[in-house]
């Protein structure tokens, strides 16, 4: 049986890392807590569309039930009302995280045409990394 991505890390790249790093301590090495997925569907619900399609797609993609978050104040530019469902957003930890992870790796970054890796500036100050894909 193939060995799943956190046994991996722990079996594998953890005690990498501590020689690499000089760290003596495991728990002070970076890992993966969480994973957020966020879909913004603003101009989805302006064009008079139900964003219970939306829903299920990130339910079919995270095997989780998002939150859809509303707007707390109204931008006119935006043509965004108060209250008016702005995002859906889904927080993956554990098991489910490290499965969207494998399928990420393994099966979504290979089908991107013309992929060339990710980018190493998408760090924030705080160690978060961001990716943004298109439809």
């Amino acid at each position: 049986m193939a060995k799943t991505l956190s046994q991996t890390y722990r079996e594998t790249i953890a005690p990498a890392l501590c020689k690499t790093l000089g760290v003596k301590n495991v728990h002070a090495l970076p890992r993966v807590k969480a994973i957020k997925i966020n879909v913004g569907i603003g101009s989805y619900v302006v064009a008079g569309k139900d964003p219970e399609d939306i829903v299920k797609n990130v339910i079919a993609i995270s095997g989780q039930k998002p939150v859809v978050t509303h707007a707390r104040q109204a931008i006119s530019n935006f043509k965004l009302k108060i209250n008016m469902p702005s995002g859906v957003i889904v927080t993956l930890r554990g098991k489910r995280m490290y499965d969207f992870l494998t399928k990420l790796i393994h099966v979504v970054f290979p089908r991107i045409r013309d992929f060339r890796g990710i980018s190493s500036k998408a760090f924030d100050g705080h160690g978060n990394y961001s990716i943004g894909l298109k439809e």
